[in-house]
């Protein structure tokens, strides 16, 4: 006969979910980094904690152990994103660990499995749950990634609300460029009753080599090339640009090898361009040259981003959007400018957005450093 788990001391329960974490991991080869432990051990005391860390130390990780747990208690979890293109990658991702009975996406266009314990969302769509339905809606645990947008003057209200309107729950707030959070972490702790702990550190898994060009962006991108710099992630500030970049690189030889050429062939399949730019789509990914950015139909970009994971693609050209979070393997950023027009005025990056940029370089696993190249 079971025991009932009310019976059983919390410890012991705890005990058995970590060794359950940690053995899902072992059984992948995933070694934890010490700020992912420290991290994923503060959620399991049932801590809200602040992740601080580089891009490419293992945030993603972090925010699957916050699921693990809640789901392993019962209770229901909330992931929130930026843009949409990330929300769809992460209820992909996270079907494919938790199994996609348990998974759910929202994201304002649609919802799919709404009532599963597990939820990928836009962050105005958990904002606007949390003003509708405050302490009432059942909530449990809110993963908020690239926090940083907290402090955006348009969006942050969609990452403040739910911190203001739903006590009860357990925040996990993540990213690689946050400030002092001491205020932060004193107004949270007073207003869900938890202990708050912050995980920081400076220290990335895979070192950065930083420099600039003032060759043509071909030129720059054949040097990479012939460097063995590849993936390249050409990085533009309006779609318009990334697509007529794409195109220009056509012009570039030996781009890939007749194998890899046969194996995009493969991995593509039978997969349908059915729209005038998915033609145009399907003769720059079959040269090796990917193009991202929030203006394609997600069944597009989703194949930019499977053959990226593959390997297949030596150059992608996008805009600054894969630097919120998309997980794509990316060896070398090569920035075409450092200004961008931000719906107002043209203005030079900010130091936090050009560190979001440049962190997409070297992804731990795949390369021991990354590459950033400023035009």
């Amino acid at each position: 006969m079971l025991p009932d788990l009310q019976e059983v001391p919390e410890s012991l329960v705890d005990d058995a979910v970590w060794d359950t974490f940690v053995s899902w991991t072992d059984q992948r080869g995933i070694s934890l980094y010490p700020a992912q432990e420290e991290a994923s051990l503060a959620l399991l005391a049932g801590d809200n904690v602040i992740l601080a860390t580089p891009t490419g130390s293992g945030k993603s990780g972090v925010a699957n152990a916050a699921h693990f747990i809640a789901m392993a208690r019962g209770q229901r979890s909330f992931y929130t994103a930026p843009i949409k293109a990330l929300v769809s990658e992460k209820f992909f991702a996270l079907c494919e660990i938790f199994g996609p009975e348990n998974v759910g996406m929202m994201t304002g266009d649609a919802t799919v499995n709404g009532a599963a314990p597990i939820i990928a969302a836009t962050a105005e769509i958990v904002a606007n749950i949390a003003l509708r339905d405050g302490g009432f809606r059942a909530i449990d645990q809110v993963v908020m990634d690239e926090f940083h947008y907290y402090s955006e003057p348009d969006r942050g209200w969609a990452w403040q609300v739910p911190l203001l309107e739903l006590p009860k729950a357990q925040f996990l707030l993540m990213s690689a460029t946050l400030g002092n959070t001491e205020w932060l972490e004193k107004d949270l702790t007073q207003r869900t009753g938890r202990k708050t702990t912050f995980v920081g550190g400076t220290t990335r898994p895979v070192p950065l080599d930083f420099s600039y060009t003032f060759l043509a962006v071909h030129e720059t991108v054949q040097e990479l090339l012939d460097a063995g710099k590849a993936p390249i992630y050409i990085v533009h500030f309006s779609q318009r640009e990334a697509s007529e970049r794409a195109q220009a690189l056509t012009s570039l030889s030996g781009l890939i090898t007749p194998e890899e050429k046969q194996r995009i062939a493969e991995e593509i399949g039978t997969f349908r361009f059915t729209t005038a730019f998915g033609k145009d789509l399907s003769k720059l990914v079959r040269r090796g040259i990917g193009v991202h950015h929030a203006g394609m139909l997600p069944k597009y970009r989703r194949l930019v981003e499977r053959l990226a994971q593959k390997g297949l693609l030596k150059v992608i050209c996008g805009t600054d959007t894969l630097g919120v979070g998309i997980n794509v393997p990316i060896r070398t950023v090569l920035m075409t400018g450092l200004a961008k027009y931000d719906g107002r005025r043209e203005r030079i990056l900010k130091s936090r957005e050009f560190h979001q940029i440049a962190g997409r370089a070297g992804r731990a696993g795949y390369d021991t450093e990354g590459t950033v190249v400023v035009e």
